[in-house]
């Protein structure tokens, strides 16, 4: 396509405003034309502020779906409806790029590579963690060899309190599960790509349904970066708060993944509330527990620890300060759609955590391993 892309959007909600509409709105040769959310002030909002002046508004994604000049869509709605959405979108023609995680069950997942493959459409999901400036320089580490090979990894979002309050995050019919899906996914996504090792052997885990239902507003906030207080309705609350898995793949490496919301420690786990990947290999270690890599190696016969690069915090349109640099995900999505590179996230990636997602909320009910 040497055309300008036309996008529609199904979903104009947190995500929504927060990445794809600022991260699309600086890429050249893109247009945003539609918009949909169940909510209609909200797609008239963002077709207002982001869309072609003869942007069009709809409630009903299946009405968006039928205009034929509409290249590609993003779907940025609860998790449970990512797979119906993407597969009608396919069927109808149109390229997907899938908020994360690509769905909520590896039969849905499966569904979606399956129509992928029937259509020929491209397929992609929202893993933007790949593209923060600490963890290309830790892929670049890792793929020149400092490493060695990578025997053992920790994947960790752990938020002491952090439970979000808006949106569908705490029901379990629209999302799947809590933390696990939710910010779990992005470690978990992260750490398989920095070891690019995708087969599972089995995976064993458990899911904690501890202080989500048991703190009373006094003594469960805490301030975000809104400047508001985190409280959440303990009553309604019906997801895990923190859940913690063990993969072990086909190579002999294991990976401990490490998600919650809300748990009893000390402090947060994880650089300035977001995902990390630690990685130790036999050549050395890394980790992205800061806005640098650190790594681990000997230089002279003597252990030694290495900053690897200048710090650069993290950007994701619409939530970050300062100078707005280009979309990453963006910008690579729109060039695959023109012809003019390659997927950076493949379905298959995404599909691999989704499995494992699901294997750890399956040992967590039957005490026992999932084989892949």
């Amino acid at each position: 396509m040497s055309k300008t892309i036309r996008l529609g959007f199904i979903g104009c909600g947190g995500i929504a405003n927060g990445k794809h509409f600022p991260g699309i709105k600086g890429i050249e040769g893109a247009e945003m034309v539609a918009f949909c959310d169940l909510i209609e002030e909200r797609a008239q909002k963002a077709a207002k502020e982001y869309g072609t002046p003869d942007a069009k508004v709809y409630t009903d994604y299946r009405e968006l779906l039928k205009d034929p000049t509409i290249d590609a869509v993003h779907v940025l709605t609860p998790n449970v409806s990512h797979c119906e959405i993407s597969c009608a979108a396919m069927e109808a023609g149109k390229h997907v790029l899938c908020e994360k995680p690509m769905a909520a069950s590896e039969a849905d997942a499966k569904k979606m590579l399956e129509t992928r493959d029937k259509t020929g459409k491209m397929l992609t999901i929202g893993y933007q963690y790949r593209h923060f400036h600490v963890n290309q320089v830790a892929k670049k580490v890792v793929d020149d060899g400092w490493l060695g090979d990578i025997y053992y990894a920790e994947a960790t979002y752990l938020r002491r309190r952090g439970v979000p309050t808006w949106g569908v995050f705490t029901d379990k019919s629209k999302q799947g599960g809590g933390p696990l899906i939710d910010i779990g996914t992005h470690a978990l996504d992260l750490t398989l790509f920095l070891m690019n090792n995708y087969d599972v052997d089995y995976v064993v885990g458990t899911s904690f349904e501890k202080l989500g239902r048991l703190l009373d507003p006094e003594h469960q906030g805490q301030v975000n970066g809104r400047g508001e207080q985190d409280n959440w309705n303990n009553k309604t609350y019906d997801v895990e708060d923190s859940a913690m898995g063990f993969i072990k793949m086909k190579n002999g490496a294991t990976i401990v993944l490490r998600a919650s919301w809300a748990i009893n420690m000390t402090k947060e786990q994880g650089a300035n509330n977001k995902a990390t990947a630690m990685l130790a290999g036999t050549k050395g270690g890394l980790d992205t527990a800061s806005d640098v890599v650190r790594l681990n190696h000997v230089v002279a016969g003597q252990p030694s620890i290495t900053t690897v690069g200048e710090p650069v915090a993290p950007y994701i349109p619409g939530f970050s300060q300062g100078p707005a640099p280009k979309s990453l995900e963006a910008d690579i999505w729109v060039k695959a759609l023109r012809g003019e590179g390659e997927l950076f996230v493949t379905a298959e990636q995404a599909y691999t955590v989704t499995r494992i997602l699901e294997a750890i909320y399956t040992s967590s009910k039957t005490g026992k391993p999932v084989y892949f």
